[in-house]
C-alpha cells in the first residue's frame, strides 16, 4: 500500500534528521505555523510534523483525521510549500523530510 510505503519513507527521513536539521524543521515548522493563522487543521498538520520529527513516530489515527478534514485548496497550499522546501533547501536531511511529508500529501489528495 503507497501510504504504508510513505509513511515508512517519513520515519526513515526524520530518523535521518541531524541536530542541526531537526532545529532547521522546527523553524520552518515555526513558519508553516505562523502563516496559517486560525486555520485549526493546517496547525494541526503543522503540530503533527513537529511530533514526528521530535518523538521519531507517526500517528496513524490522527494523521487520517487532518488529512480528512484539510480542505483541497489547503492540500495544494501544503503541497506548493513542502515542493519549495524540498526544492531550495540546502540541508539533505531537511530536503529529503520535506520530499516525505510530499508523499504523504500525494496520498491526502488521491484519497479524496
Amino acid at each position: 500500500m503507497p501510504s504504508d510505503h510513505h509513511s515508512e519513507y517519513l520515519a526513515r527521513a526524520v530518523a535521518a534528521l541531524t541536530p542541526e536539521g531537526h532545529r532547521r524543521v522546527d523553524e520552518l515548522l515555526d513558519q508553516l505555523s505562523a502563516a496559517v493563522g486560525e486555520r485549526e487543521w493546517l496547525r494541526r498538520f503543522a503540530t503533527a510534523r513537529r511530533e514526528e520529527a521530535d518523538e521519531g513516530r507517526q500517528d496513524q489515527a490522527a494523521e487520517a483525521a487532518i488529512d480528512s478534514m484539510l480542505t483541497s485548496q489547503e492540500l495544494d497550499a501544503l503541497y506548493t510549500g513542502f515542493a519549495t522546501i524540498r526544492d531550495t533547501e540546502t540541508r539533505d536531511d531537511v530536503s529529503n523530510w520535506a520530499n516525505a511529508v510530499l508523499a504523504l500529501l500525494q496520498d491526502a489528495a488521491l484519497s479524496r
